[in-house]
């Protein structure tokens, strides 16, 4: 294989190959999905930030007796990305 080259080293497939891996990050758990088709190349990936996984436990920190100057407080605690959460 040369350098560059993404495809898989077995060819031909007999059919599309799908993966899972899940790391642990800093922030959180860090997801990657990839999809190989029958040729043997990438036809989707997908990765997830921990932020995705993280984002829904910023309005339950929230709740209650919290006021609107708390957010950027409580949005700093959880070190949440928001860039991260549109990959």
């Amino acid at each position: 294989m040369l350098p560059g080259d993404y495809r898989s080293p077995f060819n031909p497939l007999d059919g599309p190959r799908h993966g899972v891996g899940l790391v642990e990050g800093w922030r959180g758990t860090i997801a990657h999905r990839v999809e190989i088709d029958t040729s043997g190349n990438l036809s989707r990936v997908k990765i997830v930030d921990p932020s995705f996984f993280n984002w829904p436990a910023l309005p339950v920190a929230l709740a209650g007796d919290t006021i609107v100057p708390d957010f950027p407080l409580a949005n700093k605690s959880f070190n949440l990305s928001y860039a991260g959460n549109d990959l």
